[in-house]
């Protein structure tokens, strides 16, 4: 798939913080001097990825998007895979010691999360990202070497100091092992081999990585007399407080064999009025005028939802393809127009997957059982006294079709994939699963 996020300047260096300062994603820069070094020519920039799963959730995308941002502002942006420092684990926001993965799994976690870089960033021409993974100097640097060159540069009385490391030390029934405690001094040797091999200057992640990122900083002072410079973006919350990207359900993937297309689109399309706007500034890349339409819009008439819809429409077109995003969309507009009979097995499993569901004996169907009876007990009503309120109210649709409290399903309701979906006024959804036997 082409990427989709052209490597075209659309800002100036020295509007790069600005730009990311509207959007609200810079939260701390670690020197009033780094506008001018931005503007002062080409500069690479790096932000570090923990390859604990094989693919990368929609919090992981803030980072993807500074290094995007870097891009467009005609510098060159690094991308670092930790298969050396994964084998570690950053005790960074952690409340508990890691479980430790094998070289195996990480390197294959390394290997798969490439895929997603490529789709975000254009690798090709000066300005080309690049990808590297640490385990090639780490890997390579002696338990000696690390103490002896490195290690003598970092005091303990400041690393202890540390939010990621004095937190775990404050509670005996957590505490922190050397091998975590050693994290930073890797992270920090990290920042000194890219000033060296690829002439990086900047480093940038989230708000958790500034003490990292000025350790790295402070390596490179001490040891190449060079200057370099951080920024960090701020944690990502919604307006509730919760964490980005984290449902009932799990996680939200960049990858598909993780989270669906339609599910992912769902995701955003269920962005709270709240959280829309600020949302649309983090995540994509409109302009502020384009941004400021769909506020207007979304204050003076929220039902249209344009904001929502605009949001879903960018990030799985980003993520997935215009074509995938097109199939999601077609998915969700057909379930809510009651349309369902149009899809195809494979878009109705998408859509069961993404509900509350129970299952139904296809036996049980074959002499129909009375619609009051089948959605009692299901997410759709609690109880018969329930049912029948929302039966005689209209409320009820099944596979998309508004139906009373007379009417009976048989085997002929069953969608492709022996599915029949079920709903109640216009968010309450449950699929039911016919099963043989």
């Amino acid at each position: 798939m082409p990427n989709t996020i052209s490597s075209t300047p659309l800002h100036s260096s020295a509007s790069l913080l600005d730009e990311l300062t509207w959007r609200g994603l810079l939260h701390q820069t670690t020197s009033p001097q780094l506008a001018a070094h931005l503007n002062s020519g080409v500069r690479a920039g790096y932000a570090g990825f923990d390859p604990t799963a094989d693919s990368l959730t929609i919090g992981n995308f803030i980072s993807i998007k500074l290094l995007a941002h870097l891009q467009r502002a005609g510098h060159r942006p690094i991308v670092v895979s930790g298969g050396g420092t994964g084998l570690i684990g950053d005790p960074s926001g952690k409340s508990a010691e890691r479980q430790l993965l094998t070289r195996e799994v990480v390197d294959h976690n390394v290997s798969r999360q490439r895929a997603i870089f490529e789709r975000f960033l254009d690798f090709d021409g000066p300005r080309g990202a690049v990808i590297r993974n640490n385990a090639d100097w780490l890997g390579s640097m002696s338990y000696l070497e690390m103490l002896r060159d490195v290690g003598k540069h970092f005091s303990v009385n400041q690393m202890i100091a540390r939010d990621s490391v004095a937190s775990r030390l404050e509670g005996r029934e957590q505490g922190i092992s050397y091998t975590e405690f050693s994290y930073m001094i890797l992270q920090a040797y990290d920042f000194l081999h890219l000033f060296r091999a690829d002439g990086c200057t900047i480093q940038m992640g989230g708000s958790d990585q500034f003490g990292n990122i000025v350790s790295g900083i402070d390596l490179i002072r001490r040891m190449q007399h060079g200057e370099s410079f951080g920024f960090t973006s701020p944690l990502v919350t919604t307006s509730d407080g919760q964490k980005i990207g984290k449902t009932e359900k799990g996680a939200i993937w960049l990858s598909a064999d993780r989270t669906s297309p339609y599910r992912f689109y769902q995701y955003w399309l269920n962005t709270s009025d709240a959280d829309a706007v600020k949302f649309l500034r983090w995540f994509t890349f409109l302009d502020a005028d384009t941004i400021g339409s769909l506020e207007q819009s979304l204050a003076t008439d929220p039902s249209k939802r344009e904001a929502q819809k605009t949001i879903a429409a960018e990030m799985t077109r980003q993520t997935h393809g215009d074509t995938e995003y097109q199939r999601a969309k077609a998915t969700s507009e057909a379930l809510f127009s009651g349309d369902a009979q149009s899809l195809d097995a494979e878009q109705i499993n998408e859509i069961a997957g993404d509900l509350p569901s129970s299952g139904v004996a296809a036996s049980a169907l074959s002499s129909g059982i009375a619609v009051l009876d089948f959605i009692t007990g299901t997410t759709i009503a609690a109880s018969k006294r329930e049912a029948r309120e929302f039966l005689q109210n209209g409320a009820v649709s099944v596979n998309g079709v508004k139906v009373g409290a007379d009417f009976t399903i048989t085997s002929a309701h069953l969608l492709a994939g022996g599915v029949i979906l079920l709903r109640r006024g216009k968010k309450a959804y449950h699929a039911v699963r016919v099963e043989q036997g």
